[in-house]
């Protein structure tokens, strides 16, 4: 059995790697039911020779054929089923023409409303749509803008449960595509958002103060409790009431945005989160207390033995924390174990503890076939699994302190070993210090600060959330003195490398003084100093990331990195420095910057200057901002790196001295590498177009241009064009932008001149390499291909 799910849970993992869903998952699954009774016949092994040393018997080695065709039969059916729930889903789409246009839509708000700078956002579930003829899907993501003028009414509070009826303009999935970035379209799947927008000023109207049903009666009762916290522990004074949030109903995003920097460096994100052992703890606290209370009523007792009164409390107990708690996969996995044991020991049945953790994969894919998506997954099933291979080994109990110290020790090793391959794949970096930090941090939050929020959140009390705190703030002094420790950053290796590294984890976690372990680490070595790509000397990369509306590009040679502006400032939480720059150079292993040029002072082009400060070294500021300090921006200003030639062209110093609009002091940088040039041209205008036509007569001739302000109708002017004759252009340009960019009128005068266009919405991050045996250009969504792109 325990195969079949794996191969199950392979075919499900290859229908989400595939670049399109493919039309013939039908004929996957007929092919999977026709193998199906081979299934059953290969569950009943048998007989045994009664001679161990006689080997395999003869009708066991005559039944492998029938094992091997029935393991292809479940991973058809995991491909079939994981086809079959993708169609359903991506069948639930928003028409083109009614992207950006007003609907009224009634419906009830199903999560916890997450508020930002200026407003908040929630799922919605759609109920009816009275718009005629516009078709919307059931559930779509809404972000309600409120007080961002000072004449604004003061901000409308909504609450989950509650029935709406609002004026929304929406579009289709979309999120960002780059290298080592977020795919915010998968997770939009995942969770069944077909359509994302926004909340127009035309009234909005309550109907309903509570819509009765058991979901949403959930999230309001973590709505309370979320309340509570932040009524009894106000985050001025109480910087960590946030994570206990966290702890108690799962809401991650509670925990301020800085603090998530030194979970990572000391490996214990997954701790404020709702963990597996969180689960186990509680299940096992009541599943105690009904025992205990149970065996005192001999009346009980007579009807239903108190072991399993107690075992099927433990049971409602981890249901009712996990849907509290959001139901993610690590509680998703924990609950599902539980109740496959407790099935068995009602039963009186031993289950092997590796078989009811693929009972609970299984189950989990069931239901969210995408869930092999996301990184906690692999952390959180590979955790257990380590667990369980290192724990097979073992004989008896440990008996004594020391030996208690040493079992623990192991387990710490066992879990942070195996997430190692995860973690270099996905995250690129791995804490040293996580043995350690983790080593205190567990039984802490787990035995103490989680049991204590959760009794603050059932009897909501400043003694017992201070109290929850307090220890919180003696822990968080050890963490920050743990984050200052080096953490091992390499660049993403391949997929093949990760799987040599887990199955190097696999054999350096055999029992002591089995051969070959050091083989393990042998396996590990590539996963661990995988080797960066680099330019050639001579030649420059150049990668515009895609950020939505804002600009952000990264140039690369042999041995200098230069970021041409950090991207947008998204929300007073979040920029493009924090989700995009930094997470794509830690992808290249890259952790120092040569110089970082902004610019200009728009925020769609500075935001992410802080961020990408506070994670990367950066070794020069240039821009034209004086308050940002370093050197400006002046045109003639040279320098080789590698053998490739920077060159700013714009804005001139005398610039400098007009109170100009700060598109017109844009800095505009030309990169030449093997005789191919690039022109970068951030915001400039036609007026700045003219100066540089009269500044570099004859000299604008560029191979690739990065088309001047998004494509707005007051740039791209056709003399400018015409002298720089790029054969290719890149429009770094958001999705469906609320600015109209780029204007049509640009558009067809690129076109005009046969330049082929590259554009960040369509094609998400654009590569340039140029070299002197040529130029290269490629697109992430097409090289990176996967089949809700665009759907």
């Amino acid at each position: 059995m325990r195969l079949n799910i794996l191969a199950f849970a392979t075919g499900v993992l290859w229908l989400q790697m595939q670049p399109e869903l493919p039309l013939w998952w039908p004929w996957a699954l007929g092919a999977g039911v026709l193998f199906l009774p081979l299934l059953f016949s290969s569950a009943q092994s048998p007989a045994q020779s009664p001679v161990l040393l006689q080997g395999p018997s003869p009708a066991r080695r005559s039944g492998w054929p029938a094992r091997v065709l029935a393991m292809l039969a479940c991973g058809a059916l995991g491909f079939a089923w994981a086809g079959w729930r993708a169609d359903l889903r991506l069948a639930d789409d928003l028409a083109a023409e009614w992207e950006r246009q007003d609907v009224e839509v009634v419906g009830v708000i199903t999560t916890l409303p997450q508020d930002f700078s200026h407003g908040t956002r929630f799922e919605f579930a759609l109920e009816s749509t009275l718009t005629a003829a516009a078709i919307v899907p059931p559930r779509i993501m809404l972000s309600w803008y409120q007080g961002r003028r000072d004449d604004s009414p003061e901000r409308l509070v909504v609450l989950p449960g509650e029935r709406w009826r609002f004026t929304v303009r929406l579009k289709r999935p979309h999120g960002n595509a780059n290298p080592g970035g977020f795919d915010y379209e998968a997770w939009l799947l995942e969770h069944n958002i077909r359509a994302t927008g926004y909340i127009r000023a035309n009234p909005p109207l309550r109907l309903s103060e509570m819509v009765w049903q058991p979901g949403y009666m959930i999230e309001r009762l973590r709505y309370k409790v979320r309340a509570s916290f932040a009524e009894i522990l106000p985050a001025e004074r109480y910087p960590w009431a946030g994570i206990l949030v966290a702890l108690t109903i799962g809401d991650q995003k509670a925990i301020q945005g800085d603090l998530w920097t030194t979970f990572n460096r000391t490996g214990t994100t997954h701790l404020m989160s709702i963990s597996g052992l969180h689960v186990t703890m509680v299940a096992a606290i009541f599943g105690w207390l009904v025992n205990f209370g149970w065996r005192r009523v001999p009346r009980l007792a007579l009807r239903l033995p108190a072991q399993k009164a107690g075992l099927l409390a433990a049971c409602v107990a981890a249901l009712f924390y996990a849907l509290i708690a959001g139901f993610a996969v690590p509680a998703q996995r924990t609950l599902y174990m539980l109740l496959v044991a407790a099935l068995a020991m009602l039963s009186g049945r031993i289950v092997a503890p590796s078989r009811t953790l693929l009972l609970a994969l299984l189950v989990v894919l069931l239901f969210d076939p995408w869930a092999v998506l996301a990184a906690g997954f692999w952390l959180s099933f590979g955790a257990v699994g380590a667990l369980l291979y290192i724990g097979s080994a073992q004989i008896g109990q440990a008996r004594g302190w020391r030996q208690r110290l040493q079992a623990w020790g192991v387990v710490q090793w066992a879990a942070t070993l195996a997430s190692l391959p995860v973690l270099l794949l996905v995250f690129q970096q791995f804490s040293l210090v996580s043995p350690l930090a983790n080593a205190l941090a567990i039984p802490v939050i787990s035995f103490i600060v989680t049991p204590l929020a959760l009794l603050g959140a059932i009897l909501p009390s400043w003694p017992i959330l201070a109290l929850a705190h307090g220890v919180m703030d003696w822990l968080m002094v050890f963490l920050n003195w743990a984050s200052s420790w080096p953490v091992w950053q390499a660049p993403a290796p391949p997929l093949w490398a990760a799987l040599a590294a887990a199955l190097g984890v696999a054999v350096c976690l055999l029992p002591r003084g089995m051969p070959g372990r050091l083989l393990g680490v042998a396996l590990m070595i590539p996963a661990l100093f995988w080797p960066v790509e680099k330019p050639a000397e001579g030649e420059a990369w150049i990668n515009v990331l895609d950020v939505g509306q804002g600009l952000a590009a990264v140039v690369r040679t042999r041995e200098h990195t230069l970021i041409y502006d950090p991207g947008p400032l998204y929300s007073a939480e979040s920029d493009a420095g924090q989700r995009v720059v930094v997470p794509y150079l830690r992808m290249l292993g890259i952790s120092r910057v040569d110089m970082l040029m902004v610019t200009h002072r728009d925020s769609d082009h500075s935001g992410g200057m802080a961020s990408v400060q506070s994670a990367l070294a950066v070794g020069e500021l240039r821009s034209s901002v004086k308050e940002l300090g370093g050197e400006r921006c002046i045109a003639g200003q040279r320098w080789v790196w590698d053998g490739v030639i920077f060159e700013v062209l714009h804005p001139a110093a005398e610039a400098y001295a007009v109170n100009l609009k700060s598109n017109h002091i844009s800095c505009v940088l030309r990169v030449t590498a093997g005789g191919k040039r690039m022109l970068l041209t951030a915001d400039i205008e036609a007026p700045d177009e003219a100066e540089l036509l009269a500044r570099y007569p004859n000299d604008l001739a560029a191979d690739v241009l990065l088309v001047p302000h998004h494509g707005s109708k007051t740039s791209s002017t056709a003399a400018f064009l015409t002298a720089v004759a790029a054969p290719a252009a890149i429009i770094p340009v958001g999705y469906r932008s609320r600015f109209g960019h780029p204007k049509a009128e640009v558009v067809a005068r690129y076109e005009a001149l046969a330049t082929s266009l590259w554009r960040t919405d369509r094609d998400g991050a654009v590569e340039v390499r140029l070299a002197a045996s040529g130029i290269k250009l490629s697109a992430w969504r097409q090289a990176h291909r996967h089949y809700w792109f665009g759907r």
